[in-house]
């Protein structure tokens, strides 16, 4: 008896006996191995199927994942009864969740019209939206079909969400068919799905939403004009996102700082800045502008950040600007990122008086690995917090290692230094 007959046997005596995991097992080598276009299983292939029909509906939410890349496997004569379970009103909803799923699996134009049609008909939300996404998973195939569903109030909604999951240029046009619908979902999802392509229509579309009534969608035109950094001055992209960090719905202004800062240029930096040091900035909105000025790793928006950091009197921001700081990348702007937290400290601005922040710039100076803080960081070792004396002991090791080693040992019998600092120097000596 070959390998194929003998597992075709464990599986009716595994489904006789009701052992459902040496079931599962069995059907996976034989439809998901290598021989699974074999004469004995292609002729068994109908009994297999009414084998893992019976495993979908019978078995639990693990078994049934298992079962759909069965399924999926077996080929389009799979696609009819998928079909019966999806239309089914009395069948377990997870059950015709898992059907809609899988039929979006074979992106096959059998499985388009049924699952179309579910979404014209059916009344459960959830169910609508996995066929949608099945749909969408199809990918060109499906382009035709939705875009009819788009003539439809009830099924546009729907019908935009699969359109934007098909990463495909056919798209383009049905979407903008749709960016000025009465409904702000709609608005908001085509937005979103038009932004990640580069095309020449689409642009035009993106500023108009700008202004759009509906915050979400001038959010989604604001992170869909992120991506087309190369537009900046044709379209004059700086001066049009400008007013958006001010927009009254604070998540259009979060996404603009993000936007702006993809911009990379000194005008969009100086936009921040002026953000982040408006007394009318909430606090959220201060981080997010931080992190936007760091991301863009410019000399300008390193020195935006020096000066808010003198200019603001809030903890929260000190910390942000120093931890920032400390993941400058660019090899060009790491020495002036390091000496204006040195400067901080030599200047003993009041942020210093804080133990978190000091052990904040502890940490920063070591993640940017200049050697030229290892004179400040071995001062750090005498300070009264425990914490802010570890940090500087693990940013000295982040350094030069002998020369840091070096220092404190030349230090180590000086007895001029206070009690406290030849203390740290000797925790510090014993740490390496």
């Amino acid at each position: 008896m070959n390998n194929i007959n003998q597992l075709l046997l464990q599986v009716q005596t595994a489904y006789n006996a009701a052992d459902w995991s040496s079931l599962i097992q069995y059907l996976q080598q034989l439809i998901l191995g290598a021989n699974s276009e074999d004469p004995e299983i292609v002729r068994n292939r109908e009994y297999l199927l009414s084998l893992t029909l019976s495993m979908l509906e019978m078995g639990d939410f693990q078994q049934r994942w298992e079962m759909t890349k069965v399924l999926t496997n077996l080929g389009n004569i799979a696609i009819p009864p998928l079909i019966e379970i999806l239309k089914d009103e009395d069948a377990e909803e997870e059950l015709r969740w898992y059907a809609a799923r899988t039929l979006g699996e074979f992106q096959h134009l059998d499985a388009i019209v049924p699952l179309v049609e579910f979404l014209k008909t059916d009344e459960d939300e959830e169910l609508k939206a996995i066929a949608a996404t099945a749909l969408g998973q199809m990918g060109t195939v499906a382009i035709t079909s939705l875009t009819e569903l788009l003539a439809d109030e009830d099924t546009r909604l729907l019908a935009v969400r699969s359109l934007c999951c098909i990463p495909q240029t056919q798209t383009i046009p049905p979407l903008l068919s749709v960016v000025q619908d009465p409904q702000p979902e709609i608005r908001a999802a085509a937005i979103e799905a038009l932004g990640s392509f580069h095309d020449e229509r689409i642009p035009p579309v993106l500023l108009n939403a700008l202004d759009d009534v509906a915050a979400t969608v001038r959010r989604a035109a604001v992170i869909g004009l992120g991506f087309r950094p190369d537009l900046r001055q044709a379209l004059d992209l700086v001066t049009r996102l400008q007013p958006k960090l001010y927009d009254l719905n604070l998540d259009v202004c979060c996404a603009a700082v993000v936007t702006l800062s993809r911009m990379g240029s000194d005008d969009a930096a100086k936009h921040l800045f002026d953000l982040l040091i408006s007394p009318q900035t909430p606090i959220t909105l201060q981080l997010e502008t931080i992190r936007a000025l760091s991301w863009m790793q410019t000399p300008s928006s390193l020195e935006y950040l020096q000066t808010a950091f003198h200019q603001r009197t809030s903890e929260t921001v000190w910390q942000e600007i120093v931890t920032v700081l400390g993941r400058v990348q660019k090899p060009e702007l790491t020495t002036p990122a390091t000496e204006i937290l040195l400067e901080a400290l030599r200047s003993q601005h009041p942020a210093t008086k804080t133990a978190n922040i000091k052990s904040a710039i502890a940490l920063s100076l070591g993640q940017l690995g200049k050697v030229e803080a290892i004179e400040a960081l071995i001062w750090l070792l005498g300070d009264s917090n425990a914490l802010v004396r570890l940090h500087a002991i693990a940013a000295l090791k982040n350094l030069d290692k002998e020369a840091a080693h070096q220092q404190l040992q030349q230090l180590a019998n000086n007895e001029a230094l206070t009690p406290e600092l030849q203390k740290g120097i000797a925790i510090a000596l014993a740490e390496w």
